[in-house]
């Protein structure tokens, strides 16, 4: 059994859950700094965090980082790696993507290409080869210059995290699955609670809400570019993974989760998502304007991902948009409220001021995260006393 550094990207300001979550599964982290997590596992551990992660975009396996600030540098210490550790005869590997910040090498496309023929130049004494035919197993790496310090690492996950599998029906500007997971567990909401997306489009906040009150991974009807990694993670372990997040699953959870939307075409692929997912029958969803909005019970949480004029024929219905969802909030003053969006005049036209406000940016554009919080709902003992 070998222990790995697994590096977790995440959305920038959602690192503090996505490392709760990395605890909670029972690894311990290694560094956090803005917009990533590291952590140690083994070859299980990879596996089991593909699998049930939430909050992190993909999983890489740290293969090495050191110093680089000219291509020579670049191109030895590349070549110092133990790429055999990693990398098949037959593989075919390649650089997939690389990013330089505050760095003097800058030039994507000459950093893939510099550190590929490095790569060909440890590999070809280890394994007695002049040429290589990569026709077998695909092994992408991803490399992050920041200031100057180089570092590698070999993508398990394939696809982003945030593609689960059920969201095939998509409407309007959606949320990503793994933000809006984020949004949702940075909120107290727990499934016992009552959440209401008044602008559910595909559904993405009640689907998500659904699978984490029931415990269903995120990752477990999905495929990872990792399972083809025989060399490093033994196929058992992906088999056991899939096997803990199945019995794990608690589709028989009592849930008040709804989901609403002005456009019937919105909750008809909303719906087709949710019962992808597995969740259909826990969710709630109808056509419905936000000015209806209204629930006979307290203490609920309202969270959504409301039209924040990013086209410029909607800027102006924002203002009166906004001013509708402030009446409709007023009826759930026991309620907590939050909302990502993007307009910044959204608490002068909601009419109240936000308890908390955190940036967050939703892929290129800074969105907020108003936090409008309503009262502790009383404990049990004295609400069974009233």
């Amino acid at each position: 059994m070998n222990i790995y550094e697994v590096i977790a990207p995440c959305h920038f300001g959602m690192e503090a859950v996505l490392k709760r979550e990395i605890y909670d599964l029972g690894y311990d982290i290694s560094e956090v700094s803005d917009g990533k997590v590291t952590f140690l596992a083994d070859e299980e551990g990879i596996a089991r965090a593909n699998i049930f992660l939430r909050t992190t975009e993909r999983l890489l396996i740290k293969v090495a980082s050191f110093k680089a600030t000219t291509w020579d540098e670049l191109f030895e210490g590349t070549k110092q790696v133990e790429w055999e550790k990693f990398i098949p005869k037959n593989a075919k590997f390649y650089v997939a993507k690389a990013t330089s910040i505050k760095s003097k090498l800058f030039s994507p496309s000459d950093i893939q290409s510099i550190m590929k023929k490095a790569m060909v130049e440890h590999l070809k004494p280890v394994y007695g080869l002049s040429y290589f035919p990569e026709d077998g197993d695909t092994y992408p790496l991803r490399v992050t210059i920041m200031k100057d310090v180089v570092t590698i690492g070999l993508d398990t996950s394939g696809e982003s995290l945030h593609k689960r599998g059920y969201r095939q029906s998509v409407v309007k500007a959606p949320v990503t699955e793994t933000l809006a997971a984020a949004l949702i567990m940075l909120t107290p909401w727990r499934e016992d609670r009552i959440l209401v997306d008044p602008f559910c489009g595909s559904g993405t906040f009640p689907i998500e809400a659904a699978m984490i009150g029931a415990n269903v991974a995120p990752g477990m009807n999905r495929h990872f570019l990792g399972e083809s990694f025989t060399n490093i993670i033994p196929k058992k372990h992906w088999k056991e993974a899939f096997l803990e997040a199945n019995d794990l699953v608690r589709l028989d959870v009592s849930m008040d989760i709804q989901g609403y939307d002005i456009d019937s075409d919105a909750v008809r692929a909303a719906l087709d998502n949710a019962n992808r997912a597995g969740v259909g029958d826990l969710i709630h969803l109808q056509v419905r304007d936000v000015k209806d909005l209204n629930h006979r019970k307290k203490y609920g949480f309202v969270i959504c991902n409301p039209p924040y004029g990013e086209r410029l024929e909607t800027k102006e219905d924002m203002p009166k948009l906004y001013s509708t969802m402030g009446e409709a909030f007023k009826r759930l003053d026991s309620w907590s409220i939050y909302l990502l969006t993007a307009f910044e005049d959204a608490e002068k036209y909601i009419g109240r001021k936000a308890t908390k406000n955190r940036k967050i940016y939703n892929g290129m554009m800074k969105t907020y995260f108003y936090q409008f919080m309503g009262p502790k709902p009383p404990k049990k003992k004295e609400m069974s006393e009233t």
